[in-house]
């Protein structure tokens, strides 16, 4: 998946503004918009859930010395709720790749460390050993793989959010036809809506009429409003809104399938063998004794989910 990135808005520490959609990384990987005046009710107390993880001794075991001794060093881009951003004290990372980070860490039996690296030095910086791992709504891909390995964590992909409550009875993309639908300029959102009008036309239905914006910001007004009955958003960025913007009260997201989805993946040293797999092995066992999934349903993420921790899935 192979995404354009919106324009970005800083992150204030009191959440008022967040990341645009598509933020995150050039991929438009899970950055979001939070309407004005939203609050941070959707963050989650999930600290009795990492708390719970217990240590894996022989996963310890196989560690690399230089990380039994020093912990992961993990870099982020750290703008993009819910993925990873900073809570209110404008210091502590918190979202639920950082709540993946911390459990995979202590079923390993070490500490993590989170680092603030702007997106596109974080592969560099993993080739060159400065960090251990990079966790950072980064999708999988075979360009990438070239580069670095990857242990994919999350399927992301396109995601429809509509008025609460549903009033224009849009149930899925063919139900976009003759429909007002806003995008963020540039984004693989608006490719998408220009592919579904064609197909929309193509089989005798009115077109789809597609509203491009510089910011969600204004596509969330024209839905409010009435004047746009859905909106194109990256999947977590859509949740993560729809959860805080008038305390849950505007938006929601339609049930299903990420559209045109594909992997995030925790980036490594593709000379790192040894800890990707003790990673893999470590996110497998979490996803398998259902730690992984009460993280993405704290977060309201879990329409994300994978079932394998596969190594270099993305395509």
């Amino acid at each position: 998946m192979s995404r354009s990135r919106a324009l970005q808005a800083g992150l204030l520490a009191s959440l008022a503004v967040l990341v645009t959609a598509c933020g995150g990384g050039p991929d438009g990987a899970g950055g979001t918009s939070q309407a004005a005046g939203a609050p941070a009710s959707g963050i989650p107390d999930t600290a009795a859930i990492v708390q719970g993880v217990q240590k894996d001794a022989q996963l310890n075991a196989a560690l690399p010395d230089t990380v039994k001794q020093a912990g992961l060093h993990l870099a982020s881009n750290l703008q993009s709720a819910p993925n990873n951003f900073y809570a209110a004290d404008g210091k502590t990372p918190i979202g639920y790749e950082v709540d993946l980070a911390k459990a995979i860490a202590a079923k390993l039996g070490v500490p993590v460390a989170h680092q603030d690296m702007a997106f596109g030095s974080l592969i560099t910086s993993l080739q060159s050993g400065r960090i251990d791992l990079t966790m950072a709504g980064m999708n999988d891909t075979k360009a990438r793989q070239a580069q670095i390995d990857f242990v994919d964590y999350f399927t992301s992909g396109i995601t429809i959010m509509i008025r609460k409550g549903n009033p224009d009875g849009i149930t899925g993309p063919d139900a976009l036809c003759g429909k007002n639908v806003a995008v963020v300029q540039g984004t693989s959102h608006q490719k998408f809506a220009a592919e579904q009008s064609t197909k929309c036309t193509q089989a005798g239905k009115p077109a789809v009429n597609v509203t491009a914006t510089d910011s969600d910001n204004q596509n969330q007004n024209q839905l409010r409003t009435g004047r746009v009955q859905a909106i194109l958003n990256d999947l977590p960025s859509a949740v993560y809104i729809s959860r805080t913007a008038g305390d849950g009260k505007f938006f929601e997201v339609v049930p299903g399938e990420p559209i045109d989805g594909g992997p995030y993946g925790i980036g490594v040293n593709k000379a790192n063998t040894t800890l990707r797999d003790a990673v893999q092995k470590a996110l497998q066992a979490l996803i398998t004794d259902g730690t992984y999934g009460k993280i993405l349903q704290a977060w309201g993420v879990e329409q994300g989910a994978i079932k394998e921790a596969a190594v270099n899935g993305g395509s």
